[in-house]
């Protein structure tokens, strides 16, 4: 079965979100995340630029446990790398303002 083509990133939000619906994997995105920017500060201030190399570990760590273990979905990184990183940003952001829920509810199965 051929993945939908997304002809946007407005239209392929939406379907991200829906693949975060599960509140541990919300948490574990938004910390790797937060951890992503720590390490990213951390190796420009110290000069430390090995450090750049823990930022795809870190990141994508904490997401893929996410999904693996809690989603228990496929990450649309997989099949989206750009589209989901640039969507990955834009949750943490407006989970930090409060323009999105840390947690969600699941939508019920019928």
């Amino acid at each position: 079965m051929a993945e939908r083509q997304y002809k946007s990133f407005k239209e392929f939000y939406p379907y991200y979100l829906s693949e975060h619906q599960d509140p541990t994997c919300r948490k574990l995105h938004f910390t790797g995340t937060a951890l992503l920017f720590g390490v990213l500060a951390w190796a420009l201030i110290t000069q430390t630029y090995w450090g750049l190399a823990l930022i795809p570990v870190v990141g994508y760590g904490f997401a893929w446990v996410g999904h693996f273990f809690f989603e228990k979905n496929k990450p649309a990184t997989f099949t989206y790398p750009l589209w989901s990183l640039a969507s990955d940003f834009k949750m943490f952001f407006q989970i930090l303002i409060g323009k999105q829920p840390m947690s969600v509810k699941k939508e019920e199965e019928t």
